[in-house]
């Protein structure tokens, strides 16, 4: 969390400093990106317990049960991992159209660390007064800005063509993600009724 704050606060010195120690992605993934996400998904899970979501036209909060929290977050943690490497293998395409030799590992580490803003704003989604739209909009903005600093660093595009990359993988990062979380927060917000049922007889069967 305090490296997506310094992405944040202090882009050049931090990208600089990421650039240089090359981490693989093994590195990136265990120490990295599956703690932050982790944690992200604990602190929503944390707050769907004991604070609940304002879910229905009538504005009634739900309180979800410890065990259907907990499928709930894992199902979050899956999707959040699986956007990092979707959106890497995006970015890596979307280079590659631009005549660039990029490889997957320099895609994976511009995606991972970029959207930390977004996995960082994901911890106000444990407040039930914080619309889940919401932390999405502020957190893909500021992962926005700091793809903007990043990608010429890592994927080291060739000058005329790093704009074009930035705005194309930008589109995509915007897209996806946009795409999970709308689904996920029509979820917490109780649209899909019949989805909430299947959970609930998971959890029912799992106690």
């Amino acid at each position: 969390m305090i490296k997506a704050l310094l992405l944040i606060f202090d882009p050049t010195a931090t990208w600089e400093g990421i650039a240089r120690a090359r981490r693989s992605l093994l590195f990136l993934l265990v120490v990295y990106l599956l703690p932050m996400v982790l944690l992200a998904s604990a602190a929503e899970g944390y707050g769907l317990v004991h604070w609940g979501k304002w879910q229905g036209e009538l504005g009634r909060i739900k309180k979800f049960p410890v065990i259907e929290a907990a499928i709930v977050e894992a199902a979050q943690l899956v999707l959040g991992l699986g956007v990092v490497f979707l959106g890497a293998s995006m970015v890596k395409a979307v280079g590659d159209t631009f005549h660039g030799r990029h490889t997957y590992v320099q895609a994976f580490t511009t995606v991972a660390y970029s959207l930390s803003p977004l996995f960082l704003l994901r911890l106000l989604d444990a407040f039930n007064w914080v619309h889940p739209m919401v932390s999405w909009a502020i957190g893909i903005i500021l992962s926005i800005a700091v793809l903007y600093n990043g990608l010429p660093r890592i994927m080291e595009p060739a000058p005329p063509h790093a704009f074009g990359l930035f705005l194309v993988s930008a589109l995509l990062l915007l897209l996806v993600t946009g795409l999970v979380r709308l689904g996920t927060a029509s979820f917490l917000l109780g649209k899909f009724a019949r989805l909430q049922v299947i959970v609930s007889d998971v959890a029912a069967r799992l106690q």
